[in-house]
C-alpha cells in the first residue's frame, strides 16, 4: 500500500493507494502536515511506502514508522517522457509528476495538463512523449489578493461566480474580472494548442478544477486528484524501470 503526499504552496494533499486504486484522499493545511500524516498511517497500518512531492523542497521532518520506506521524487527519477525544457533543473517536481501522469494514463496523444491551484500551470506533452513546457500564471486566489494588496481601496473578496460579465458594482466587477479572466485565459490557451495539434486531450486538475470545469467552453477531462494519481503512477513506473 502506498501513501502519496503532495506538499503544495498553501496546502497539502495525500492519498492512499492499493495498486492503481485510490482508497482515500485527504486535503489539509501545510502547517497541519505532521498530525494528519501520522493519523493516516495509524488508520492504514499496511502502508509500506510513501511517495513525496514538494514544490518547496520540504520533507517529512518528523518520525515515520521504520517499516515505511520514504521516496522523495526528484528530477533524477526516471520519467516516461523526454524533457525538452530549456532549464530542466528549474522545472517543478509537481509539473513533472503531472506530465508523467498524463503520459502514462493517456498514451499516444497530445496532452495539455492545466493545474489550477495557487498558480495556474500549463504543461504540454506531445504524442511522442516529448515534454515541451507551457506557462505559469497567477491562480484565482492570488488574483483576488493582488487586487486588494496592490491597490488603495479594493476589498479582499472570496471567490464567487459572477452573475454577469458586466460588473455593476465594485465587488461584481472584481468577481467578473478574476473569474472570467481566468476562464478566458484557459480557453485561449486551449484554442492555441488545438490550432497546432490534433489528437488532443486537455486535463484539468487542482483545487479550483471543479469550479472552473463547468465554465470552460472546451471539452476537458477534469480530475482534482490527478496529481496524486500521477504520484502513484510515477512511483510504479520507477519500480518497474529501476
Amino acid at each position: 500500500m502506498l501513501l502519496a503526499i503532495d506538499i503544495g504552496n498553501t496546502r497539502s494533499k495525500a492519498a492512499v493507494f492499493e495498486g492503481s486504486s485510490l482508497l482515500e484522499h485527504f486535503v489539509f493545511p501545510k502547517m497541519a502536515l505532521r498530525e494528519n500524516i501520522l493519523d493516516i498511517i495509524e488508520k492504514h497500518k499496511t502502508i509500506a511506502d510513501i511517495a513525496l512531492s514538494s514544490v518547496s523542497n520540504e520533507s517529512l521532518d518528523f518520525e515515520i514508522p521504520a517499516r515505511i520506506n520514504i521516496h522523495v521524487i526528484s528530477n533524477a527519477w526516471p520519467f516516461p517522457f523526454l524533457n525538452l525544457y530549456e532549464t530542466p533543473l528549474t522545472l517543478g517536481i509537481d509539473r513533472m509528476v503531472l506530465a508523467s501522469g498524463a503520459a502514462l494514463q493517456f498514451p499516444n496523444q497530445n496532452r495539455l495538463v492545466i493545474d489550477a491551484g495557487t498558480c495556474i500551470t500549463y504543461d504540454f506533452i506531445d504524442e511522442k512523449d516529448h515534454y515541451h513546457g507551457g506557462a505559469i500564471s497567477p491562480g484565482i486566489q492570488l488574483r483576488y489578493q493582488a487586487l486588494h494588496n496592490y491597490t488603495a481601496k479594493l476589498p479582499l473578496l472570496s471567490v464567487e461566480a459572477p452573475a454577469n460579465y458586466v460588473g455593476k458594482s465594485t465587488a461584481a466587477s472584481i468577481h467578473s474580472g478574476v473569474v472570467n479572466g481566468v476562464v478566458h485565459e484557459i480557453d485561449g490557451f486551449i484554442n492555441q494548442y488545438q490550432q497546432d495539434y490534433s489528437n488532443f486531450i486537455i486535463i484539468l486538475t487542482g483545487g479550483d478544477a471543479d469550479f472552473l470545469a463547468k465554465r470552460l467552453k472546451n471539452t476537458i477531462f477534469a480530475n482534482s486528484n490527478f496529481l496524486l494519481e500521477g504520484l502513484n503512477r510515477t512511483f510504479q513506473y520507477k519500480i518497474n524501470n529501476d
